[in-house]
């Protein structure tokens, strides 16, 4: 499914009806017939009071039809206009006057205190703003906004909740909190991009009639797509399944190149090779039975020395995939080998970690590759590479991951909440697994492991980041959804590669766990 901007979804608007002749009643009632679907499905209709909140825009109107609907079945439901309903355009102004000749009840409101939310509904539903809002709320559309989500009412928002950007789901002010969201045509960025997907609660879009052919290449997101893994056939071998060569580990940081090693292992891959510090060798060995280690000389504290340069572009040449950067530090001799790996090793490379900051230091070392390059930063690691704030990251992911593939000719995969792949053709992917007990330390490095499983199998790096990331965060669903989000730890994650790998050849991307966010299509 694609994900669009809101400029996109308005063009749809506007075909639907020059085009295709749905006229803009038609849409709006089909948009307010959606929500009262969900309405049917989420709560109790005979047994709730309703609360519609109606702006004076489109999804004003919208909320107005609800609450028509919602009176006409014998539900007992209130409208509150903020603003004057004589105001109101087209179908908006069509719908106001239907509601005032059918007496709905009706409400005109100039305060938040004219509300009294706890004592005269059970539901709230929201349609003050919809997606057309790009600044803070001000003034009565605050305070409404703050008294609702003081009120700890069950919410549903109609198309996203107000408040948030429908662009990036950015909150640059109050926004309220819905407990579901109705979207219309397709998903709009905001409803799925932190913090807005959050704010959404459980998520449903409607077509609302839209003609399938309308969409056409509408959308630079998309949903990760279901890329079949390859069969693995009896006669194989463990160089069937990648022969990957991870660089990795430092004296302070033993605990990424096992765990990007042994993920990889874990997630299907055939071979790893792990080389790290020669003094760490017994150390990680005992801790990765199943890889063949390389010892490397060491600098003064610990970490690789440039030394190995020729060493590490051998063995590079012969791996399908060399992962570079997870634990190595930021010593700047250990720094400069990477570049000067990364700049010589003709296969598909992988940087993660330290790698990504001796990236960041010298971008040429990726730019001049003439093999693949997958990119996976974290927001922190992504504003050093593109030389720009976090704060900036946050405020469009999407346009930070563009700029990342534009400037880097590369594979990105921006680390988060809604984790977004970018290439340089197609869409940016957007994954949906994942949950928030993952935050933690060494979750990044079985990505990282779990990408090159993906890879050795055959994928392409495209494909293997995009896969990766669905596989590695459903098994994070999965190891949540046995032990909880509390105490959660990459090991686990690891652990639960097998099972999650199991699952998506069965079933592609029909992945269990609590925050897999799956979008329900009504």
């Amino acid at each position: 499914m694609r994900v669009c901007t809101v400029q996109e979804m308005r063009e749809c608007d506007r075909r639907a009806v020059e085009d295709y002749g749905l006229s803009e009643a038609i849409l709006m009632e089909n948009a307010g017939q959606a929500v009262y679907e969900v309405v049917k499905r989420e709560f109790d209709i005979s047994g709730s009071r309703f609360a519609v909140l109606c702006g004076g825009g489109n999804n004003g109107g919208d909320g107005l039809v609800v609450a028509r609907k919602l009176y006409s079945l014998g539900a007992r439901v209130k409208a509150y206009l903020l603003t004057d309903g004589y105001s109101m355009r087209g179908a908006a102004r069509s719908n106001f006057e239907a509601v005032v000749r059918a007496d709905v009840p009706l409400q005109r409101i100039h305060s938040a205190e004219e509300l009294c939310l706890e004592r005269s509904c059970d539901v709230v539903i929201d349609a003050i703003f919809g997606t057309g809002l790009f600044r803070s709320p001000e003034g009565l559309y605050a305070e409404v906004i703050e008294r609702v989500n003081a009120s700890n009412l069950p919410v549903l928002a109609v198309d996203i909740p107000s408040g948030v950007n429908g662009d990036t789901g950015a909150t640059p002010g109050v926004a309220l909190r819905a407990t579901c969201t109705v979207s219309f045509g397709l998903p709009k960025r905001g409803n799925l991009l932190p913090p807005g997907r959050e704010l959404c609660g459980r998520f449903y879009v409607s077509h609302i009639s839209f003609p399938p052919s309308l969409y056409g290449a509408v959308g630079s997101v998309e949903i990760s797509r279901s890329i079949p893994l390859p069969v693995r056939p009896l006669e194989s071998h463990k160089g069937s399944y990648g022969d990957v060569l991870f660089v990795a580990g430092a004296r302070s940081y033993l605990g990424a190149p096992v765990l990007a090693a042994r993920a990889f292992l874990k997630a299907g891959g055939g071979y790893a090779r792990l080389a790290v510090p020669e003094s760490l060798v017994l150390i990680l060995g005992s801790h990765t039975s199943e890889a063949v280690m390389i010892a490397l000389q060491e600098t003064n504290e610990g970490t690789a020395a440039f030394s190995n340069l020729e060493l590490l572009c051998q063995l590079g040449e012969r791996a399908d995939v060399l992962v570079i950067g997870p634990g190595l530090s930021v010593n700047q001799e250990t720094q400069e080998l990477v570049r000067r790996i990364v700049s010589k090793v003709p296969v598909p490379v992988l940087i993660d970690g330290d790698g990504l900051t001796a990236v960041a230091g010298d971008p040429s070392c990726v730019c001049e590759r003439t093999a693949p390059t997958i990119l996976t930063p974290h927001p922190g690691e992504m504003a050093r590479l593109l030389h720009t704030t976090v704060a900036c990251i946050e405020q469009d992911r999407v346009l930070a991951v563009q700029e990342a593939v534009r400037k880097l000719g590369v594979t990105v995969l921006l680390k988060g909440s809604s984790t977004l792949i970018g290439g340089t053709d197609g869409p940016v992917s957007l994954n949906l697994t994942g949950n928030p007990g993952m935050a933690t330390a060494g979750c990044g490095d079985v990505l990282s492991g779990t990408i090159a499983a993906m890879a050795g199998m055959g994928l392409s790096p495209r494909d293997a980041a995009e896969v990766g990331a669905l596989i590695h965060g459903a098994a994070g669903d999965l190891a949540a959804a046995e032990k909880g989000e509390d105490g959660l730890i990459a090991t686990d994650v690891m652990e639960f590669l097998p099972a999650a790998l199991r699952r998506y050849r069965e079933s592609f991307c029909r992945i269990g766990g609590n925050h897999t966010a799956l979008v329900n299509v009504i």
